[in-house]
C-alpha cells in the first residue's frame, strides 16, 4: 500500500515518491527534485507525534551539522535543502544513498579483514571530521555523534573506490561548546558508561562505541551481554561487565595482537584509559594493516574455522621483480603509471627508466609521494615522487594521470584504496628486465584528498582537447612547488638525524 504522501510535491520542488527509511523522530523518503531533470534525493521528515519548538531546534542542528560536515568529508552524509512544507513540518534534504548499512552487510558472522580495514578507515576519517569540528559564527566546535552504530553506517558502491563508506545520522549529536549534561540519549548497546550516567561527554565516548561496533565486525557478535536488554541491564553491563575476549567467541579467529588491543582500550571503561584520539586509533590499525598477508591468512581461516599459516610473504616483491620494458616504450629517462596484478587484486605502479648510477645512488632511500590536483578544463592528477639524499641530490619523477581514462581512473582507485605503491626501475644502460624495486607509502591526510578529487573527477566533463591547458597548469603548480618540497624534506631528514 502506497503511503499518503505520495506524488507529494514540497515546496514546488521536491516531489516525494516511496517511504526509504524510518526512526523513532521521523522517516525519510525517496524523492525527485524537479528543479534538476528529476535527480533522486533523500527527505527526511519530523514525526507530527514529536513537533515541538525543542525538537524543532534539534532537527535543524541536526541539518546544519550534516550540511557542514558533509562539504568536509566524503564519509559524511551530504545535506542540500532545510525547509518546512506547507503545514509547517520541517524537512531537509540529503543526497540518495542506495547500499546497504553496516549491519546488513556483518550479517552476524565475522568480517574478512581487508574489508574491515578498509570500512574502518572510512569510518574513522568521518568521525575525524565530526571531531575536527565545523566553524559556527566563527568558532569551531567539536561534535560528538553520540549515536555510533552498524546500522548507522552506510555502504555504497561506487566506481573509484569499490565501496564508499558514510556515517549518518548526526540527529543526537552534541556541540562540545554545549558543556552541561544534556541526560541520556543514544542506543543503549553501544553507548559509553558515561553517556550512559547522561553526563557531559567528548570525543571519547564515540571511541567507546567504535569499540563495541569494532569487536561485532571482528567477530560477529557483541562484546557485553545484559541480564536483560533494557535500559537497567545495559547500564550494569557497560559499567560493571567485563568485554568477552576474543578467545571467547565462537569462531576461531587468528587476529593480529595488535588489532585485539587496540579493540579493548576503545572498549576501556573509564574515558582517560581510551585512546585520546580517532587519530590514534586510525594510526594503529593503519600500521596494522601494513603487516604483509596478515589479511589474507585471516580470511582463509574463516572458510573452516581452522587457523592456517599465513601464505608466503614477499610475493609483492618477486612478481614486480619479473616485470619487463614494454616494446612499444622508448628506452629513454621517462615515467609511466602501470597496475600489476597480484592475488584478485591491484597494486599501483610507477614504472622508471634511469641510469645506473642513479638507480644505485637512490635504491635503498624511501620515495616521498606528492599529488596536485586540476579539476578544468580537463581533471588531470600529477603524482611525483622523489628520491632524496641531500638538497643538491634528488630526482623528482613526475607522473600525470588522465582522470578520464582508464588506467588514470584505476591507479587513483588503487592508491586510495591501498595507501602504498612500487617503483619498478629500469637502466638505460641494461636489459629489458626490471633492476630494482622500492616501496613508497601515501601518507593519510593524501589519501583522503586523493578520494575527493577522484569524485570530483568523476562528477566533471571529459573535455579532451583542454588536456595539454590542464597539464600546463599542473607543470606551473610544479615549478613553484619545488623549491619548498625541497625545503621540507630537508627539515625531514635532518630531523630524523637528530632523533
Amino acid at each position: 500500500m502506497r503511503d499518503e504522501y505520495y506524488g507529494r510535491l514540497l515546496v514546488q520542488r521536491y516531489q516525494l515518491l516511496e517511504i526509504a527509511g524510518k526512526g523513532s523522530m521521523g522517516q525519510v523518503y525517496q524523492a525527485k527534485d524537479t528543479l534538476l531533470g528529476g535527480v533522486i534525493v533523500a527527505v527526511k521528515f519530523l514525526s507530527r507525534s514529536k513537533i515541538n519548538q525543542r525538537v524543532r531546534d534539534r532537527f535543524m542542528r541536526e541539518a546544519t551539522i550534516s550540511a557542514l560536515l558533509g562539504e568536509k568529508s566524503i564519509h559524511i552524509v551530504k545535506v542540500r535543502d532545510y525547509g518546512v512544507d506547507d503545514e509547517e513540518m520541517p524537512f531537509y534534504v540529503m543526497e540518495f544513498l542506495k547500499g546497504e548499512s553496516l549491519k546488513e552487510a556483518m550479517q552476524n558472522k565475522p568480517m574478512p579483514l581487508p574489508k574491515f580495514f578498509s570500512f574502518m578507515r572510512q569510518i574513522c576519517l568521518g568521525l575525524q571530521c565530526a571531531h575536527d569540528g565545523i566553524e559556527i559564527d566563527g568558532n569551531v566546535t567539536q561534535v560528538v555523534h553520540r549515536d555510533i552504530k552498524p546500522s548507522n553506517i552506510i555502504i555504497i558502491k561506487d566506481a573509484t573506490l569499490g565501496e564508499l563508506v558514510k556515517v549518518l545520522d548526526f540527529g543526537i549529536a552534541l556541540l562540545k561548546s554545549d558543556d552541561s549534561p544534556t541526560g541520556f540519549m543514544g542506543t543503549p548497546a553501544y553507548c559509553s558508561p558515561e553517556q550512559m550516567d547522561g553526563k557531559t561527554l567528548d570525543n571519547r565516548a564515540d571511541i567507546y562505541s567504535l569499540g563495541i561496533m569494532m569487536f561485532q565486525m571482528l567477530t560477529g557478535e557483541l562484546p557485553l551481554k545484559p541480564k536483560a536488554s533494557s535500559f537497567e541491564g545495559w547500564f550494569q553491563s557497560h559499567h560493571y561487565q567485563t568485554p568477552k575476549s576474543f578467545s571467547e567467541v565462537k569462531a576461531r579467529l587468528d587476529l593480529p595482537p595488535a588489532l585485539m588491543d587496540i579493540v579493548n582500550q576503545c572498549m576501556a571503561k573509564t574515558a582517560v584509559q581510551r585512546p585520546s584520539s580517532v587519530t590514534e586509533v586510525l594510526n594503529v590499525l593503519t600500521q596494522i594493516e601494513q603487516v604483509p598477508d596478515r589479511s589474507a591468512a585471516f580470511s582463509n581461516s574463516l572458510v573452516s574455522n581452522e587457523v592456517r599459516p599465513a601464505p608466503q610473504t614477499n610475493t609483492i616483491e618477486a612478481i614486480c621483480l619479473q616485470s619487463v620494458w614494454p616494446k612499444d616504450k622508448p628506452r629513454a629517462e621517462i615515467v609511466f603509471p602501470q597496475l600489476i596484478e597480484h592475488q584478485n587484486t591491484e597494486l599501483a605502479t610507477m614504472w622508471i627508466m634511469l641510469s645506473r648510477s642513479e638507480i644505485e645512488k637512490y635504491r635503498n632511500n624511501k620515495p616521498h609521494a606528492q599529488f596536485l590536483f586540476v579539476g578544468a578544463p580537463h581533471p588531470m592528477l600529477l603524482w611525483l615522487t622523489t628520491l632524496y639524499q641531500t638538497e643538491q641530490q634528488h630526482r623528482m619523477l613526475p607522473c600525470y594521470l588522465d582522470l578520464k581514462k582508464p588506467i588514470g581512473e584505476k591507479t587513483l582507485q588503487v592508491l586510495t584504496q591501498t595507501g602504498s605503491y612500487r617503483l619498478i626501475l629500469f637502466a638505460l644502460e641494461g636489459d629489458e628486465r626490471c633492476v630494482c624495486t622500492i616501496e613508497g607509502k601515501v601518507p593519510l591526510r593524501k589519501i583522503q584528498l586523493l578520494k575527493e578529487w577522484s569524485l570530483e573527477s568523476q562528477n566533471s566533463p571529459a573535455t579532451h582537447g583542454q588536456i595539454k591547458e590542464s597539464k600546463r597548469s599542473l607543470k606551473e603548480e610544479l615549478e613553484s612547488l619545488k623549491p619548498k618540497l625541497v625545503a621540507s624534506l630537508q627539515r625531514q631528514i635532518s630531523k630524523k638525524n637528530l632523533n
